[in-house]
């Protein structure tokens, strides 16, 4: 009897130290949280690039890491609470695409390590990192300088518009990164000859209302800023800048692929590429 006793002990400690290996063999799956501040672009190409190199570093979607993804569909006041939603899910690391996106996640978490993309601004001056060398806190990432690039895209378009002298600026206030924009697009503008038109819009149904009145105004070419809102409705866009006859230049070259004229920018897919290393 005292031997059987002594071989379910036996067993049960066996199966114990089987199961202790098994789940000590198991990956951990890496939870990765995707706050976007416009629509989710599932399947891009830019998306793609990401994914192919976090496979390159051994990360797989399905096997060993995986993602939720939280889009306010251009309704930004969404923003914080879609941040509060991945934060309690326990994410690994919060992802975001644009300026709106990352300022809801940093008043989200001081913990969670947050990794911006696409950051029109400054980092420093938006107050999200100490210094370029050393961010601190928990946040970093890759800004593509597409607010201190407004000047060059001025220049380039006076130089491919004879006698250019007034060129509207489609921008949204509401948006950090594309209020930047049109901010520093002031002082090159002076130094280049040009007059600079306001078109301010806040929705996609302002659009048309904002092309009329910058022909209204002789408007002779248009600079569109960082916006996910513009990104978003890039081919309507595209589409009332055809129709308005205005040479224009993009921050994308999305923009360009939709049949924009040119864009001058960062190249996000080194961009995306990039972001991947930082999951490592």
């Amino acid at each position: 009897m005292r031997c059987k006793v002594t071989g379910v002990l036996l067993c049960a400690f066996f199966l114990v130290l089987c199961e202790d290996a098994e789940a000590q063999q198991q990956p951990k799956t890496f939870k990765v949280g995707w706050l976007e501040s416009g629509t989710t672009d599932r399947g891009s190409r830019l998306e793609e690039i990401f994914l192919q190199r976090l496979a390159e570093l051994g990360f797989v979607e399905g096997k060993n890491i995986s993602f939720e993804y939280r889009s306010a569909d251009n309704k930004l006041d969404r923003l914080p609470a879609l941040a509060d939603e991945l934060v309690h899910l326990n994410v690994d690391v919060l992802l975001t695409t644009a300026t709106p996106a990352i300022i809801a996640a940093k008043n989200a978490t001081k913990t969670i390590p947050i990794v911006f993309m696409q950051l029109a601004v400054d980092p420093v001056t938006a107050g999200f990192v100490n210094s370029l060398s050393r961010p601190g806190g928990n946040i970093t990432g890759l800004t593509n300088i597409a607010a201190e690039l407004a000047g060059k895209r001025l220049e380039i378009l006076k130089e491919t518009v004879s006698k250019l002298s007034r060129v509207a600026i489609l921008w949204e206030p509401k948006n950090a990164g594309s209020a930047q924009t049109w901010k520093e697009s002031q002082l090159p503008a002076k130094e280049l000859g040009l007059q600079l038109y306001s078109m301010e819009v806040s929705r996609a149904d302002q659009f048309e209302a904002a092309f009329k009145d910058a022909i209204k105004a002789r408007a002779a070419a248009l600079a569109v800023t960082p916006m996910v809102l513009a990104a978003n409705h890039r081919k309507e866009i595209v589409e009332l800048t055809a129709k308005s006859r205005l040479p224009a230049i993009y921050y994308r070259d999305r923009f360009v692929e939709s049949g924009g004229l040119m864009s001058y920018g960062a190249d996000l897919a080194d961009h995306f590429r990039r972001a991947a290393d930082f999951i490592e």
